[in-house]
């Protein structure tokens, strides 16, 4: 089956198109840019694809409240669009979302139908995306996934890296609870959701949990770095966009469709580092 990446830029796109599958092709936004209207129909209608992975999304989480309109053009109109060229195709859809859809007050995995109620305009835009694409009369599955790394970035990963090879101390948020996820994991995933033509929502993200305090002290340890990570609360880091505090999520769509979950995200930061320190010996 052909697969059409859409946002092949992205560090999830590129990784897509880095694994061996027989038939898939790639657009970055400068060549099809989704939210502009006919572009997503002309891309689909000449690729001919049996599924989409849209991953061409705004990312720029505290931006968003100052560009509101910039980020729901991206991530709810692009995907309304997108899913009217497929749904008129036939094709699949694979839209991509986030754990930025709840609000944090959980205080276990949050299953697929727990409530939604993003606390920023990222978050937002990006549920508006999900309610285009159920509403659209498209096949599709919406993907949820969290704190995301992989490829080039740019990722919290290696923004860690590089500041603790500069720095011996570094203050990290320790309030707010997630799981991080290698691309390298989820990309084969998702191309195995839509060759199995898997619908519905699904929470796709590595094992585990962990504080972006903890996860930065692991990459420390990992990578050999020095520096010493000094945990600070959210309120003190004073980032203008608003985070949940806890927006771990559990893969029972997954499991239920008879896939084995990805690993835990320790497994995914090792592998990861591997690949992008070839001549360090990755620890932990």
């Amino acid at each position: 089956m052909r697969v059409l990446v859409l946002g092949a830029g992205g560090q999830l796109g590129r990784e897509l198109l880095a694994q061996q599958h027989a038939d898939v092709a790639g657009l970055t936004r400068a060549e099809c840019d989704i939210a502009e209207p006919g572009a997503a129909e002309r891309a689909v209608q000449r690729h001919r694809p049996g599924a989409v992975i849209n991953c061409a999304a705004w990312t720029k989480v505290d931006a968003a409240e100052t560009q509101r309109e910039g980020a729901f053009r991206v991530n709810a109109e692009g995907p309304r669009l997108l899913a009217a060229a497929c749904r008129e195709a036939g094709a699949l859809l694979c839209q991509i979302s986030t754990d930025y859809v709840f609000d944090g007050t959980a205080t276990a995995p949050i299953a697929e139908d727990a409530p939604t109620h993003p606390l920023g305009a990222y978050g937002a835009s990006k549920l508006a995306g999900e309610v285009a694409v159920r509403e659209s009369g498209a096949r599709h599955a919406i993907v949820r996934t969290s704190w995301l790394y992989g490829q080039d970035g740019p990722n919290f990963v290696l923004t860690m890296l590089r500041l603790g090879a500069e720095r011996d101390e570094l203050r990290v948020v320790a309030d707010q609870r997630g799981a991080p996820t290698w691309t390298g994991h989820l990309a084969p995933a998702l191309l195995r959701l839509v060759e199995r033509d898997l619908q519905g929502t699904f929470h796709l993200s590595n094992g585990g949990e962990t504080t972006w305090c903890d996860f930065a002290a692991e990459i420390m340890a990992m990578a050999g770095h020095r520096a010493r990570i000094l945990p600070t609360t959210t309120a003190e880091y004073g980032a203008p966009a608003p985070r949940p505090a806890y927006s771990v999520l559990d893969n029972g769509s997954w499991r239920r469709a008879g896939e084995t979950p990805l690993l835990d995200w320790h497994e995914g930061l090792r592998a990861y580092l591997a690949s992008r320190l070839p001549h360090t010996v990755v620890t932990s």
